[in-house]
């Protein structure tokens, strides 16, 4: 199987990979789903397992995680069920585990993908912060001669803030900002 013959996009991984406690981790039901298994099965191998996986290569959100997780989810989980449990986030070293536990087809094909898209995303992350060095070093060096240059290319390296409107009408109440 050659590189451009994925299974998954790999836009499709990389925006489920999530930044909790300062780590870059996927969350159980995200894997489960990429594994095309359900997330209880996941779940159940890891705990069969468990020796494989320290605190390193996965952890249960808290509660504050959690409800920091569905106010950036804009649709509800009802439909699924619900859950019991907190979910699991795996770092990049509980992925790569998972392949010692699921040990499927897809699920050597999925994490190969995942491994890349990781990949993908650190090399993005250090060239920023290459960048950003280099603007510093460069801002030092020439001071305030180029400094409406460089708050310029710092305006652009930094996103827009959302101005966007709600959706909707006014009911007229206190907090209605339509």
């Amino acid at each position: 199987m050659s590189d451009n013959d994925s299974v998954l996009p790999a836009e499709s991984i990389e925006h489920k990979i999530l930044f909790f406690r300062g780590q870059k981790v996927m969350l159980d039901e995200d894997l489960a789903t990429l594994y095309e298994v359900r997330t209880k099965a996941l779940i159940q191998a890891v705990k069969r397992n468990i020796e494989r996986f320290p605190t390193d290569f996965m952890f249960q959100l808290n509660n504050q995680e959690v409800s920091l997780l569905r106010s950036q989810i804009v649709t509800s989980n009802a439909g699924r069920g619900g859950r019991r449990y907190s979910p699991f986030a795996f770092t990049e070293y509980g992925v790569a585990m998972l392949s010692s536990v699921l040990k499927s087809p897809r699920a050597i094909v999925v994490n190969i993908e995942i491994m890349r898209a990781f990949g993908r995303l650190r090399q993005i992350l250090s060239s920023h912060k290459d960048l950003t060095c280099k603007i510093e070093e460069l801002e030092k060096k020439y001071d305030h001669q180029f400094k409406v240059v460089f708050d310029a290319i710092r305006q652009l390296m930094t996103p827009p803030a959302s101005d966007k409107r709600k959706i909707g009408f006014s009911t007229g109440k206190k907090g209605d900002h339509s």
